[in-house]
């Protein structure tokens, strides 16, 4: 029978343990690394991607700018001018012409108190509403206050502003003679078409 005897002067050490452990934490840092290498990568070539793009959008933006810049030295040449301020001209005619008119003198009609008349009516469109600018004149002031209430109870006018009034005697030689009209007031109100 053979026995084995360790005659030397330390007794031998089991780095098996030890080794074991050091090749699994070693092998666990190998993947971390792997992992954190094809997440760099992956995370860079997006970044390369998104910077590609982003080149691409900057220069269409310098492209699109150049292309403002030209349209808008062509909108300052007299011919375009010319153009601009002949279609603004016939867009006037054609929105005066869409104005409904016959009720609007109907609408005046129904809430003109006597001693009142229409001495001008200026409508014009604006931001999809009609805006109309009335000169009255009037005999005395208690009618221009009955038109005003009349004018404010209606249904068709709202938001009334009065601009102007003026009181007007005619004079001969020293009398002051009151003429028909003595009171004309103007004013601005939106209109509702419908």
């Amino acid at each position: 029978m053979r026995v084995n005897l360790n005659l030397s002067t330390s007794p031998l050490e089991n780095n098996r343990r030890f080794v074991t452990t050091a090749s699994l934490i070693g092998l666990a840092a190998i993947i971390a690394l792997v992992i954190l290498a094809t997440k760099s990568y992956s995370t860079w070539s997006a970044n390369r991607a998104l910077r590609a793009e982003n080149s691409r959008i900057e220069a269409e933006i310098r492209g699109l700018e150049a292309q403002q810049q030209q349209y808008a030295a062509y909108f300052e040449t007299p011919e375009a001018k010319q153009v601009l301020d002949r279609s603004s001209f016939l867009n006037s005619l054609i929105e005066a012409r869409t104005f409904p008119w016959p009720k609007i003198f109907e609408d005046l009609e129904q809430i003109l108190p006597g001693g009142v008349r229409i001495v001008q009516i200026a409508p014009r469109l604006q931001g999809g509403h009609a805006l109309v600018k009335l000169t009255v004149a009037a005999q005395d002031d208690d009618s221009v206050v009955e038109f005003l209430k009349a004018l404010e109870s209606s249904k068709a006018f709202s938001d009334i502003h009065v601009q102007e009034e003026k009181y007007a005697d005619a004079v001969e030689g020293h009398q002051s003679v009151p003429s028909a009209d003595r009171i004309t007031v103007t004013l601005e109100a939106s209109y509702s078409t419908t």
